[in-house]
């Protein structure tokens, strides 16, 4: 049986002080049976990865940036290589993320090159797909999903590993969770896509609000194989809880 993923983006938020800290309290709560049947994903922002890295160089966290340049190297400046966060130890990245695709304008040409170049390191990528407000209102749920999957997935290495995490967008950080219902459908469907696309090794994960109060529920959800955890995952013992669900 697959472990569950239970993954903590971070965001803009926490300095490398404050990441050792985290990774500190949150191993002294955990024993090597804890990771028996899960796995922890942290996502820092990157001033942050070093600090992540040193304080968890004796667990089973792994660690990876939030987003990465799809070139190996080159003139584009601000942006991050996945090459240097492999060099000091990264094992995933999370791509596409829809803050990335609304306020950076981030498109799933580009998500595409990422993924591919995240499999050519041997990283793997935690895809991020969702819908709007807007567009669970007009019923397109599944319509934007799949061409977000058709688009950021085209000529993809199908024996690779993969994890599809969805997020509708309404739901990220406003308190709104998609009811059980709307998850289980929408799992179901993705799960099915996935496996149409010829697709062998991949997860899929729920993020939306996700605390400690709803996991236990949605953890129960068929095809949810764990979460992508925003404002909850800020806290050790809080991301910890919600991690208890996968027990």
């Amino acid at each position: 049986m697959l472990k569950k993923i239970f993954a903590a983006n971070w965001k803009l938020n926490k300095t490398p002080a404050e990441s050792k800290l985290f990774i500190k309290e949150f191993n002294s709560e955990t024993t090597q049976d804890f990771f028996s049947n899960k796995e922890i994903f942290i996502f820092p922002q990157n001033f942050s990865l070093d600090a992540v890295l040193t304080e968890s160089a004796n667990s089973n966290i792994l660690f990876g940036p939030q987003q990465i340049c799809s070139d190996i190297k080159g003139a584009f400046t601000g942006e991050n290589s996945l090459v240097l966060a492999k060099n000091i130890g990264s094992k995933i990245v999370l791509i596409g993320h829809s803050e990335r695709r609304q306020l950076f304008h981030e498109n799933n040409y580009e998500i595409n090159k990422k993924i591919k170049l995240s499999h050519e390191l041997n990283i793997l990528p935690v895809l991020c797909i969702g819908e709007s407000l807007v567009e669970r209102k007009e019923n397109k749920t599944l319509d934007v999903c799949f061409e977000q999957l058709d688009q950021a997935l085209l000529n993809i290495d199908r024996e690779q590993r993969i994890i599809i995490a969805y997020e509708p967008v309404w739901a990220i950080g406003t308190g709104l969770v998609a009811s059980l219902d709307q998850v289980k459908t929408v799992h179901a469907e993705l799960y099915k896509k996935m496996t149409d696309l010829k697709f062998k090794n991949f997860q899929l994960l729920y993020g939306g609000s996700v605390k400690a109060d709803n996991a236990k529920d949605l953890i129960l959800v068929p095809h949810v194989d764990g979460f992508l955890i925003g404002g909850a995952s800020l806290e050790a013992i809080s991301f910890l809880e919600i991690c208890k669900s996968g027990n």
